[in-house]
């Protein structure tokens, strides 16, 4: 299991999340975000749509019509009900349930820090997990650890 800790200073959740998620579809793998808040959610639905001018990356809500067929699920439950392998941690809060996907993605910003930096120092012990961390110079992502 691979858990990967993004710490957002430029670009907030719902502008870097479409990036990750059109590499997970186009390797074949479906995707479950989830954040507490229904518009942080509906915010993410919207750049999901916009992320490419040609196109847009296909999505639905958990709670909409048939949520088991959308490649890219957003519920604010950690619920897969998609098939997903991969999760992204959307609203700065870390469920331990995301432990159970083939790979994790725990963004979070400066007013969830904290926990941020506790969530890492207990996943970044425990067995078979690899814990990477990423952090936002330039625009562009470096890999801290």
């Amino acid at each position: 299991m691979q858990a990967d800790f993004y710490q957002l200073s430029r670009d907030p959740v719902d502008k870097v999340l479409p990036a990750i998620a059109q590499r997970i579809l186009a390797g074949g793998g479906r995707l479950l975000v989830v954040a507490a808040e229904p518009e942080r959610l509906d915010e993410i639905g919207q750049s999901l749509w916009s992320h490419q001018p040609a196109s847009f990356l296909a999505h639905g809500h958990a709670q909409g019509d048939n949520p088991s067929i959308q490649p890219i699920l957003l519920s604010g439950k950690v619920e897969p009900s998609n098939g997903a392998r991969y999760i992204a941690l959307a609203d700065g809060l870390w469920r331990d349930e995301a432990l159970t996907f083939d790979r994790a993605f725990y963004f979070f910003d400066a007013m969830t820090i904290e926990a941020a930096r506790a969530n890492w120092r207990i996943v970044s012990k425990l067995e078979g997990v690899e814990a990477r961390f990423h952090r936002q110079e330039g625009g562009r992502w470096i890999r801290a650890a």
